[in-house]
């Protein structure tokens, strides 16, 4: 299964190409209803975050983790709105550099921090964060319900988690997503109040931005990521389903 997974130096490569390519953040952000200057890297779309930050029930200044955070966009945008304090974690050195630049830009000084760090090993300490978000990432995790077990370490009796993504329906899904089940592995990681609900209208949006990614001039390295990754998706896409979990740390 190890072999499946993108590594860091991948995802280095990977959002390197992004940060000279303006059509590929153009094409995200107008499917998904996304402001450009945040620099989404994700697939979740501008309404999402307003269900993140009712799920999240951060309290005034409270600790938000968002983990697997990229280039930092979804979380800066929580923070912005809610005043909570960030910090984000990501394996990918490019990612945090672009994040931290991005935070400098959006919010005041002292309220982000991002670093390296891994789904399963964040180098956090335990027991401190009010809430904690993982933003379409949770199944490169090894298993996932390692990465889900690190969350529940990091939150404090009652913090609350929001996260994205997708599950199988059946076994054209790839492997990866094939492992992740959270009405199963969130209450083997210690949630309470767990709910797992499907999303058609944010996977309704993905399909926009897949089908506009293949009809885009594909001259530079990024665009033509976001159409090989079109392309496999389109391929399988009802094998999936969009879900969108909550829970809470008892």
């Amino acid at each position: 299964m190890t072999a499946n997974r993108p590594t860091a130096a991948y995802f280095d490569t990977w959002y390197a190409d992004m940060a000279v390519s303006p059509a590929r953040d153009a094409i995200i952000a107008r499917t998904l209803g996304l402001p450009p200057e945040l620099e989404f890297a994700g697939t979740l779309p501008w309404q999402g975050i307003a269900a993140m930050i009712e799920a999240l029930r951060l309290p005034p200044h409270g600790l938000l983790l968002d983990l697997a955070c990229g280039r930092g966009g979804y979380g800066i945008e929580i923070a912005r709105r809610t005043g909570a304090h960030l910090i984000g974690v990501d394996f990918s050195a490019v990612a945090v550099r672009a994040a931290t630049a991005m935070s400098a830009r959006l919010l005041p000084g002292g309220r982000t921090e991002f670093r390296l760090g891994t789904l399963t090993a964040t180098g956090l300490p335990a027991g401190e964060a009010d809430a904690l978000m993982c933003v379409d990432a949770v199944q490169f995790a090894e298993p996932p319900l390692a990465a889900l077990t690190e969350f529940r370490r990091l939150l404090a009796p009652g913090g609350r988690l929001a996260l994205t993504c997708w599950e199988a329906v059946d076994d054209r899904a790839p492997a990866r997503i094939r492992e992740v089940d959270l009405r199963r592995d969130l209450p083997l990681a210690g949630f309470a109040d767990v709910q797992v609900h499907d999303m058609p209208d944010w996977r309704a949006a993905e399909r926009t931005m897949w089908e506009q990614a293949l009809a885009a001039d594909g001259t530079d390295a990024a665009v033509r990521s976001l159409q090989e990754e079109g392309r496999s998706s389109l391929a399988a896409f009802d094998a999936l389903r969009r879900v969108f979990a909550t829970a809470t740390a008892p």
